[in-house]
């Protein structure tokens, strides 16, 4: 899993407003070859890094697939027919991983883990205890996008807007091109964050997974499994590289009908993270998928993977359940 990657020990975050101390002059894009990012030539020594992504290189625009919101009675539902955004991250090239890259654009309440290197000797991430972040992106007229979030970019046991700013937090900011000197003198304090939320939802839109699972057969049930491996096939087929398909939920063996069995992946369907790389700045969506560097946490047994129907009222707009839905612990 993600969290267990180990973090570039050389790279870890730190607490300035830039990732490399540069200007916020000179950054026009259009002068500088749009090379991809992890190629030889996508190191800050020899392009702009606020047109090439260079810190980080290797992309994953994750998704949930949440059965319930917790917070139903407030409004709070998952979109019909859809997976639901986490969130856009910047792995280095090699797997590995750093985060909380800049605390001067801390938003996060609940920083997860709570210093920038995940160790107890990395720097403190102090939980933000400001304003809800839908006020940062409201002067900037954007409510059609506020709109979108609120409707696919849905947090659990927590309001939208906290895991929103956590990936912001989190993950914008290990970004080269999303880093502060790269909007130029004329920046408006917070039109970083409506950069990252608009380019996450650039490459959500290109990721169908409810359609693409669907369109092979698997579809959300409280009775049916599914085995991985058809799910992967199923997703390779209209992406052109294998994403990484996370489960939770108990391990095959240690159920009824995995006893005895040497597979110990977990048997509930919650995640997918489809790997790319980018050509100039991520922002502006020229990606090449690539496969994941890793392997699912799923079970691997032939009908293994529950991939439940969400809760009858946890979904906007009517349900995609026929039952009462699943609810995770």
């Amino acid at each position: 899993m993600k969290n267990s990657i180990i973090v570039a020990a050389a790279l870890t975050a730190g607490v300035s407003a830039s990732l490399y101390g540069e200007s916020n002059l000179n950054h026009t894009c259009q002068l500088v070859p749009d090379y991809l990012s992890c190629s030889a030539e996508a190191v800050p020594s020899k392009v702009d890094s606020c047109c090439v992504e260079t810190y980080g290189g290797l992309f994953l625009q994750t998704q949930f697939w949440d059965t319930y919101t917790g917070l139903e009675s407030q409004g709070q539902l998952l979109p019909a027919d859809s997976w639901s955004i986490h969130g856009l991250w910047p792995d280095f090239c090699n797997g590995s991983y750093t985060q909380y890259c800049d605390l001067t654009r801390q938003y996060d309440p609940f920083p997860s883990p709570n210093t920038t290197n995940g160790l107890p000797n990395g720097t403190v991430v102090p939980p933000y205890n400001g304003t809800d972040i839908t006020a940062f992106i409201t002067p900037f007229g954007r409510h059609d996008l506020l709109a979108y979030m609120n409707k696919y970019w849905i947090g659990q046991n927590q309001k939208n807007w906290i895991l929103w700013a956590h990936e912001f937090s989190k993950h914008a900011t290990c970004f080269s091109t999303f880093d502060l000197p790269c909007y130029g003198p004329q920046y408006v304090k917070h039109y970083d964050l409506v950069d990252f939320f608009e380019t996450t939802i650039k490459y959500f839109l290109r990721l169908p997974t409810y359609d693409w699972l669907a369109d092979a057969g698997i579809e959300p049930s409280n009775s049916t499994t599914y085995t991985l491996k058809k799910m992967e096939k199923a997703l390779k087929r209209e992406y052109r590289a294998t994403p990484y398909l996370g489960c939770s939920g108990p391990r095959y063996n240690a159920t009824a009908a995995g006893a005895g069995s040497l597979d110990n992946g977990r048997t509930e369907l919650s995640e997918v993270w489809y790997y790319f790389h980018a050509y100039g700045r991520p922002q502006d969506g020229n990606s090449v998928p690539v496969e994941q560097t890793g392997k699912s946490s799923c079970a691997t047994t032939k009908g293994a993977i529950k991939y439940y129907e969400r809760a009858a009222n946890a979904v906007a707009g009517g349900s995609n359940s026929t039952g009462p839905g699943h609810y995770r612990s």
